[in-house]
């Protein structure tokens, strides 16, 4: 799948044998690859623009969505639970959703400050309102957006620190968040929005965070170098007694 630029983001929709793929950079294209039709046209809404792109010698279908529309580099592309509905953020500071069947918009909001991670936390079984939230980073802010209906923001966490990831554990109704400047972790209370505990131990901005399925461990990812693990419940888990 050939590009003219560094490609910044990828992803999947959510399935046992998803036949798209979908990609995104510094050429601020947001593109879909169908790897199953090869140059035929393609199965979804409508058919690409031509077959373009390769994987060795086979050339893959694609086509844009929205030429033109993102103003800066796409640092990330989320699959929503519905397989028509796309998320996309990037350098212009805007979330957008899209629809692939019409290759358009449909909903699209600025944030304060530049983007960190952008990700869709889900919990099927969740006693709590929501069963799917879109997490996104940005400058001091972290944001919460219904996984399902397009732009509809939950709420929004002001930190007095610059952040660089972000993830919720809707069940707990926790969330974490890497330092982009101090290098620290904190958890914060989702509906207090209260900080809880600060971990010190990375010496880089942590640019990736990330609960385990069950919730009760988190990862984070930095630039020195390291991936932590850090117990996010009160009973032995483990190693942690």
């Amino acid at each position: 799948m050939r590009h003219e630029h560094i490609v910044r983001a990828v992803a999947f929709p959510q399935g046992p044998k998803p036949h798209l793929v979908a990609t995104g950079g510094f050429e601020k294209k947001l593109r879909l690859f169908d790897i199953d039709r090869g140059s035929e046209p393609s199965s979804i809404a409508s058919s690409p623009t031509g077959p373009e792109g390769s994987i060795g010698s086979t050339s893959l279908a694609y086509y844009e969505l929205g030429p033109g529309v993102h103003g800066g580099t796409i640092k990330s592309i989320v699959w929503g639970a519905d397989f028509n509905l796309i998320i996309t953020a990037a350098d212009d500071k805007t979330i957008r959703w899209w629809d692939i069947r019409t290759r358009s918009p449909v909903a699209s909001v600025v944030v304060e400050g530049d983007l960190g991670t952008c990700e869709l936390n889900t919990s099927p079984k969740s006693s709590t309102p929501y069963r799917s939230v879109l997490s996104v980073a940005a400058g001091k802010t972290a944001y919460f957006f219904d996984g399902i209906a397009p732009g509809q923001l939950i709420k929004k966490v002001k930190t007095p620190h610059d952040i660089a990831s972000l993830a919720f554990n809707i069940e707990g109704r926790k969330f974490v968040v890497g330092g982009a400047s101090d290098t620290w972790v904190r958890e914060y209370g989702f509906d207090d929005e209260k900080e809880m505990q600060v971990y010190k131990g990375h010496h880089g901005p942590v640019w990736s965070t990330n609960f385990s399925p069950n919730g009760k461990v988190y990862a984070t990812g930095s630039e020195d170098g390291t991936i932590k693990l850090w117990k996010f419940c009160e009973e032995p888990y483990g190693l942690w007694k």
